[in-house]
């Protein structure tokens, strides 16, 4: 009898540890992801310089890159000064836009990426997705998983807590987005990757139910942890279904309605997460989650990020229409103005005040 198998995609390193960052020459070395120390590294122009004297010294072999922004112009100028060169792997150090930067710019000169993010706003930091400015608003470019994911804990604790704060709520909001695939499944027969839908809902579990806070060593080992599985789950699935349902369609909206006026992508995913999850009927869970949210400072009503009700009444409505083809509880209720404004009015009650 055949054993069947298959091959995950997957990062051949994941460091997540206080004091990792010194350790970076080393880990690519002992990995044989660069023998000759030949480096291009991505760097902010700002905060990326402190880190850059800090680092240098260990990689003498390394070309440093200042990376402007998170355009696609941006992403595309690195692969052109990447290309010129000859090196062993792209190393992206910095917050999700550079990391994004030299994801597009890895895939596009064919090196592999090393992501070494400063900060855990998003799950971006390990998944199979580039996104980047471009003329047209913003746009999510197909890369490669990073071969390499090192996160140094004492560095993330030097970040601004907004930061880890919007992780929190891209990683809770998988639970949403995992019972929104679960729907499409009944409703239209959508396939799920079971693998995936694991991976990500025990991240999002993980942090949810997890007793620490942002300055604990132990939640944030946990938070980075879940927001590389999310990106695993999501090249497991060969799209960002286990970690993208009406959750990030409300976040999309968000973005695409009031563009000057948007709160960090993790808060408005967390809030867009507690609402979807009393949409579905899961009361309980959405009043849970939304505790939890509020006990690490997120938003979990659209006036604590400067959105009055009408507004968000507006983006629930217009949601759907972010993502064309997805399904999820959004699409399936079909909500007009008023029905959305009358449940916004029970989800208050029923998260309290």
């Amino acid at each position: 009898m055949p054993v069947l198998t298959r091959l995950i995609p997957s990062p051949v390193v994941v460091d997540i540890r206080p004091g990792a960052l010194d350790d970076l020459a080393s880990v690519l070395a002992d990995e044989r992801i660069s023998h000759s120390g030949r480096l291009a590294v991505a760097v902010s122009g700002g905060s990326g310089s402190k880190l850059r004297e800090r680092v240098s010294p260990s990689l003498p072999g390394a070309t440093w890159y200042e990376v402007g922004g998170g355009t696609l112009d941006d992403a595309i100028r690195l692969a052109g000064d990447i290309k010129a060169g000859h090196y062993d792997a792209v190393v992206g150090l910095g917050g999700g836009k550079i990391i994004d930067c030299a994801k597009f710019a890895a895939a596009r000169v064919g090196l592999p990426l090393v992501a070494v993010p400063t900060n855990l706003a998003h799950d971006g930091l390990c998944s199979p997705v580039a996104t980047l400015d471009n003329d047209a608003g913003r746009g999510s470019y197909g890369v490669p998983n990073p071969i390499a994911v090192v996160i140094d804990l004492d560095v993330i604790r030097e970040a601004p807590a907004r930061f880890v704060r919007s992780g929190i709520g891209d990683a809770v909001s998988n639970i949403s987005a995992i019972a929104d695939w679960e729907l499409s499944h009944r409703v239209n027969g959508e396939k799920i990757d079971g693998l995936a839908a694991a991976m990500a809902r025990q991240a999002g579990e993980a942090v949810l139910r997890h007793p620490g806070g942002i300055g604990d060593n132990d939640f944030l080992q946990v938070l980075a942890e879940a927001l590389v599985l999310s990106g695993i789950a999501m090249s497991v699935s060969g799209d960002s279904r286990p970690s993208s349902g009406a959750c990030h369609e409300i976040n999309h909206a968000f973005d695409l309605l009031f563009p000057r006026r948007a709160a960090s992508h993790g808060e408005q995913c967390g809030l867009g997460a507690a609402f979807a999850m009393y949409l579905r009927g899961a009361h309980e869970e959405s009043a849970f989650m939304a505790d939890v949210l509020r006990r690490h400072g997120l938003p979990v009503l659209p006036e604590e990020i400067g959105f009055t009700v009408d507004e968000f009444v507006r983006v629930v409505e217009f949601a759907p229409e972010t993502r064309p083809g997805r399904y999820t509880i959004l699409e399936h209720l079909e909500l007009k103005t008023h029905q959305i404004k009358d449940l916004y009015v029970d989800y208050v009650k029923a998260i309290g005040s």
